[in-house]
């Protein structure tokens, strides 16, 4: 009679001999797994070493062709903005270092940047959106006509384009343009500062973009509607931002923005050099994509200095 002891005895060494198993085959297996493992490691190695220095060549010739445009940027932008004047309107995240880059090479084409108007968060983020069609309509200047639109950039840009651009719409006096600046500066809306004497090119600046918050596209489209606004209040007008994406891929996208110029990569010589001859380009009445996006060129091509 087998007894449940038996029972017992077998059981453990049914166990201990699949314990064994396990050990003896982990064992054989271990050593060509770990030489796998160890041949994996080396060659991804290999491939980040190599990638390391694909990009600090790359880094190195940016940084050599910056200094070869720096050194030409004069010539380059010579004439294209003579006795013109240009205001800066600066987004939220637009980079301090490009827009002192911009200023100084629109005085080296023989322009005149006659104030930075700095746009805050609230201007264009969509639950400020009500807050600032309301104080548009408040304070907005005598004779100055409102798009039929309920878009909250598009109304933004049409006031923001008759306090600070010599378009063809009537001039606003200096009373009026005081007070919605300081009612656009109050709500949140404008950076506090000097208001910008009217010009002839508006140059709108952004950095990096949106980035992939929640609000990134409405964001990206209520700036591009704004420069779009300015544009049709009779300035030429220039998007310029870091990132290929964002602002910049709003106008692009949008095929009644085709007037508004865009230049990707003001954060680079190029670009920066782009950005002033395409504002010479608008004065011309013409328009275009520049940079390093796919369909954008380099530079403006042919832009004849202004007599």
């Amino acid at each position: 009679m087998i007894s449940f002891r038996y029972h017992v005895v077998s059981v453990c060494a049914v166990l201990l001999a699949l314990g064994l198993g396990v050990v003896l085959g982990a064992s054989s297996l271990s050593q060509p797994v770990l030489g796998a493992l160890r041949s994996d490691r080396a060659d991804l190695s290999g491939q980040v070493g190599t990638l390391t220095a694909d990009r600090d060549a790359a880094r190195a010739q940016q940084t050599q062709s910056d200094r070869a445009l720096a050194a030409a940027a004069p010539a380059l932008v010579a004439g294209h903005l003579q006795d013109r004047s240009v205001v800066l309107l600066a987004a939220p995240d637009a980079v301090p270092a490009d827009l002192d880059a911009v200023s100084g090479l629109v005085a080296q084409a023989g322009g005149r940047v006659t104030g930075h108007l700095g746009l805050t968060d609230a201007a264009l983020a969509p639950d400020r959106a009500d807050a600032l069609r309301t104080l548009v309509t408040r304070v907005l200047p005598a004779g100055v006509q409102l798009p039929p639109t309920t878009d909250a950039g598009t109304l933004a840009g049409a006031l923001l384009g008759s306090l600070v651009t010599a378009g063809k719409g009537p001039a606003s006096s200096p009373a009026e343009v005081g007070t919605a600046f300081t009612a656009l500066a109050d709500g949140g809306f404008l950076a506090p500062g000097a208001a910008p004497a009217p010009a002839q090119v508006a140059l709108v600046v952004t950095g990096d973009g949106p980035g992939a918050t929640p609000d990134a596209a409405g964001r990206a489209s209520t700036l591009a509607h704004l420069a779009g606004a300015v544009h049709d209040g009779g300035a030429g007008t220039v998007v310029a931002s870091r990132a290929v994406s964002g602002e910049v891929a709003a106008v692009r996208a949008d095929h009644g923005l085709a007037e508004v110029s865009t230049v990707d990569g003001v954060g680079t010589t190029a670009g920066r050099i782009a950005t002033v001859l395409a504002a010479g380009e608008q004065l011309q009445g013409r328009s275009g994509s520049y940079g390093s996006a796919p369909g954008a060129a380099p530079l403006p091509g042919a832009v004849a200095a202004p007599a």
